[in-house]
C-alpha cells in the first residue's frame, strides 16, 4: 500500500499560492481596532434583528369570551326563547261603578290596586268619601268597584243568572247606577239611561232628589211614575 509523502503537501500548496495574486501574497488580513469595533456592532446588530424578529413571531394568546348564561326555563324544548308567561302578557278587566267621574269598565296591568281602578275612572266625585274601600287591595279579573256606597245588592234567581237591582225590587241609586244598570230599569233604554248619567254628571254629579228625573229630555209624568218606586239618591 502506498503511503503520500511530504512531496504531495508541498505541491498541493504550491497550486494555491498561484491563485493568489503576487500583490498579496505574504500579506496578513488585519482589520485594525475600528474594523473589528464595527465587525462587532455589526453582529451586535444582527443578533438585536433575530430576536425582534423571533419576539414578533411568538404565538399570541386570544381571550376566549364565555356564552351568555341562559336562565333555567328560558329556552323552548328546541332550544328558541320562549314566549313570556301568558299572566304576564294578561290585563285585568274590572268594572267601576258609583260617584266616580267616568263609570263603566277598565282595563289595567295586572297588580293593579283599587286606587288605580279609581283613577282610570276619572277619579271620584268632588265630597265622595273612599273610606269604605281598602284602596290598598289588589283586583282580580271581572270585579266590581263601588264608589261612594255599598254595591247594589243583585238576587240571583233559579237558573242562577244574576237580576240588576234596577229589577229585583232594590231600588237602585240614581247617584251611582252606571248606564247598564239604569237600561235595565222599565221603560228605560241605553239612549234615555245615557241621558240620566250624561244629566247627574252635567249637575255635580249627583242628584238631589228624584224628582229631578223630570228635568231629564224623555222622562214625561207618565214614566217618571214608573221609575218613581224603583229608584232612589
Amino acid at each position: 500500500e502506498a503511503v503520500a509523502g511530504p512531496g504531495v503537501g508541498t505541491g498541493l500548496r504550491a497550486r494555491l499560492a498561484g491563485l493568489v495574486p503576487e500583490s498579496l501574497a505574504g500579506s496578513r488580513l488585519d482589520p485594525g481596532r475600528r474594523g473589528a469595533a464595527s465587525m462587532v456592532v455589526v453582529a451586535l446588530l444582527a443578533a438585536a434583528a433575530v430576536g425582534f424578529v423571533t419576539w414578533r413571531s411568538r404565538p399570541a394568546a386570544v381571550p376566549v369570551t364565555a356564552p351568555p348564561a341562559v336562565q333555567a326555563g328560558s329556552l323552548g324544548g328546541s332550544g328558541v326563547p320562549a314566549d313570556p308567561p301568558a299572566a304576564s302578557r294578561a290585563r285585568l278587566v274590572v268594572a267601576v261603578a258609583g260617584k266616580v267621574r267616568r263609570p263603566g269598565v277598565v282595563s289595567l296591568p295586572p297588580g293593579t290596586r283599587v286606587i288605580d281602578a279609581v283613577r282610570a275612572a276619572g277619579g271620584p266625585l268632588p265630597g265622595v268619601d273612599l273610606g269604605s274601600l281598602n284602596l290598598a287591595r289588589r283586583l282580580s279579573d271581572g270585579e266590581l268597584i263601588f264608589v261612594g256606597g255599598p254595591a247594589p245588592v243583585e238576587s240571583v234567581p233559579a237558573g242562577g243568572a244574576s237580576v240588576p237591582s234596577g229589577q229585583s225590587g232594590a231600588p237602585l241609586d240614581l247617584n251611582a247606577a252606571t248606564v247598564e244598570q239604569l237600561d235595565t230599569l222599565p221603560g228605560v233604554g241605553p239612549v234615555l239611561a245615557q241621558r240620566i248619567v250624561d244629566y247627574r254628571t252635567a249637575h255635580g254629579g249627583r242628584f238631589e232628589s228624584i224628582d229631578q228625573l223630570r228635568d231629564v229630555d224623555g222622562i214625561g209624568d207618565s214614566k217618571f211614575g214608573q221609575l218613581r218606586a224603583k229608584v232612589t239618591v
